[in-house]
């Protein structure tokens, strides 16, 4: 019995391998940064806040790339031998970990919008959100097929901008990245008004129930 069980967790730390924890840190960050940057009362842009919003556009790849982690589900799928494990912590903890990450960039976009909406820019909100689909579709690209980091825009930015011109005059990057923005473009959406709907739910709770 000990023997099966010390077998069960080695597999599955095998194929779990620390990649949620780190993968939702790097989501975190431009998470927080976006609550700095777009819910602050202030509408000052300092130096500082333009420092920070490219911090935070070079992390924000970072929570929808997570998306791309279901290749870990499917490697535990196949890997894992016990069905208990697999369908009580193994898949949930996998498919948590991805709804969380993604749920981290509707939340950063959603206070971009607020922010654009403060400053009298609301007909700018879609097509911002568009571009942000956009540069972060690239970034994904970036970082499941060339293996890049968002660090690297720092450490080496001239290797970041010629690699990035020259994959995407190419077609399958270009068919990969138009791929992964109308999948981005379709969560989102999805997911920005299942996060407003329980907004609206748990700041109006008597509205909503007179609604109903």
């Amino acid at each position: 019995m000990q023997s099966r069980l010390d077998t069960l967790l080695v597999s599955f730390d095998t194929v779990y391998s620390g990649w949620i924890a780190w993968n939702l840190f790097l989501a975190a960050i431009p998470l927080v940064l976006s609550f700095w940057l777009y819910r602050r009362r202030s509408k000052v842009r300092s130096p500082l806040w333009w420092v920070v919003w490219v911090v935070y556009l070079a992390f924000l790849p970072n929570a929808p790339y997570v998306l791309t982690d279901i290749i870990h589900l499917i490697r535990g799928v196949r890997s894992v031998p016990s069905a208990f494990i697999l369908s009580l912590i193994f898949i949930p903890l996998h498919i948590s970990a991805i709804l969380l990450g993604f749920e981290a960039y509707v939340v950063c976009l959603i206070n971009q919008s607020h922010y654009l909406k403060r400053l009298g820019a609301k007909q700018w909100v879609v097509w911002s959100e568009l571009a942000t689909h956009a540069l972060c579709a690239i970034g994904i690209y970036l970082g499941r097929f060339l293996r890049l980091n968002s660090w690297d825009l720092v450490t080496d930015p001239k290797y970041i901008l010629l690699t990035t011109l020259n994959d995407l005059t190419s077609k399958f990057p270009l068919v990969v990245v138009m791929v992964t923005f109308l999948v981005l473009t379709a969560l989102y959406w999805v997911m920005k008004q299942i996060t407003l709907g329980l907004k609206l739910r748990f700041r109006y709770p008597d509205l909503v129930d007179s609604v109903e």
